[in-house]
């Protein structure tokens, strides 16, 4: 019994270990990317970091609730065009009234938007839940598909005959991330060190992903979470044993929706620009293939899978290109066509033969 009493502290102190160098690994990341590979990977690993958001969004849907979304950037347009919106002097150019009540124009906190972004997001989540209560597999993704191009086709068509969006031009001059008065846009001095905006930027986004991951962890293993799951694995089974089915699918939509919207706000907030070029239909399918080759329903998984195919193309754009260049001369097939080969070939061979992902969850079967 002495033996069994020690070894649960030494596991305990072993957890707390791997813990604490995870933190530490993640706090010096940037760093060392940057020292090796400058800014621009850093800036790479910032944008791999919305994009696990992302996937952790559409995997509450797709996941956990088993409906199949393709059209989930279209709640990641309407959080970048929220902030966009509250935080440029674009509705003081297009509108008087707003002009005379705001001269020095509108500059929300990223908080505000955020929160604004959010329930907005989850809004349309509902908006788009309700009418696909009843549909399944193909036609559910049919519907959804149309939902995200519609709201793609509204912000390419607004700006007139009232100019809200600005239409294909998109929307510049947004404010930068502030946060407790803290320019996210320059670098912080601390005294004894400068740490540059890229890098506060990672911390940033760091600190919402793991937010992201906790919430849900929290819900996969509560009530809702196995709600989700009888609904995913057997619908009518579900439904008999009293699950309310139709509630607990709009807030699938709902909840995956805001992770979307405030990722929407932030990505704004960080590029200072945001048109409806960003939010198209092959940036939906890049996600959903980041939570199907990742690990789909499996919180690591999907991470993984995130982090695989945001920084992959960066990757593949700096090796094939000077590979060509080296043995042709010129670059023959680009690197953006090669990248869609390589991810239809991977969903291939990931249907064939991990049909649950590359981290698959524990005990989940192959077959």
């Amino acid at each position: 019994m002495a033996n069994g009493f020690q070894i649960v502290p030494n596991f305990i102190s072993q957890r707390r270990m791997v813990l604490l160098l995870a933190i530490l690994s993640l706090l010096i990341l940037p760093w060392c990317i940057g020292a090796v590979g400058g800014n621009y990977w850093v800036r790479v690993l910032d944008f791999a970091l919305l994009y696990v958001v992302l996937a952790l969004g559409l995997n509450v849907v797709v996941g956990f609730a088993g409906l199949l979304d393709l059209g989930f950037i279209a709640f990641y347009a309407l959080g970048a065009y929220t902030f966009a919106l509250l935080a440029s002097p674009h509705l003081t150019q297009s509108f008087a009234a707003i002009a005379a009540l705001f001269p020095a124009g509108l500059h929300s906190p990223i908080w505000l938007a955020c929160l604004i972004g959010a329930l907005l997001a989850a809004t349309f989540g509902i908006i788009l839940g309700v009418p696909t209560l009843k549909l399944r597999g193909d036609y559910l993704a049919i519907v959804t598909l149309g939902f995200g191009e519609i709201i793609r086709i509204f912000l390419n068509n607004l700006d007139r005959p009232i100019n809200l969006t600005n239409g294909p031009k998109g929307i510049r001059a947004i404010d930068s991330i502030e946060l407790f008065g803290i320019s996210f846009a320059k670098s912080l001095d601390l005294g004894f060190i400068q740490v540059p905006a890229l890098y506060l930027i990672f911390y940033l986004f760091l600190f919402l992903a793991c937010l992201a991951t906790v919430i849900c962890m929290r819900l996969q293993n509560s009530r809702i979470g196995r709600a989700w799951v009888a609904i995913r694995e057997d619908e009518v089974a579900a439904q008999a044993m009293g699950i309310n089915t139709r509630n607990m699918k709009l807030l699938a939509f709902a909840i995956g929706a805001s992770f979307a919207g405030v990722a929407g706000v932030l990505f704004a907030g960080f590029q200072g620009f945001v048109s409806p070029e960003s939010f198209t239909l092959w940036e939906s399918i890049v996600v959903l293939a980041m939570v199907v080759l990742g690990g789909i329903g499996h919180i690591p998984g999907v991470i993984l899978g995130a982090i695989l195919l945001a920084i992959f193309p960066e990757v593949l754009r700096g090796v094939v290109q000077p590979i060509q260049h080296a043995l042709f001369g010129q670059v023959i097939v680009d690197a953006e066509i090669l990248r869609q080969l390589i991810y239809g070939l991977a969903l291939i061979l990931i249907m064939l033969y991990r049909p649950k992902g590359i981290w698959q969850k524990r005990g989940a079967s192959t077959s």
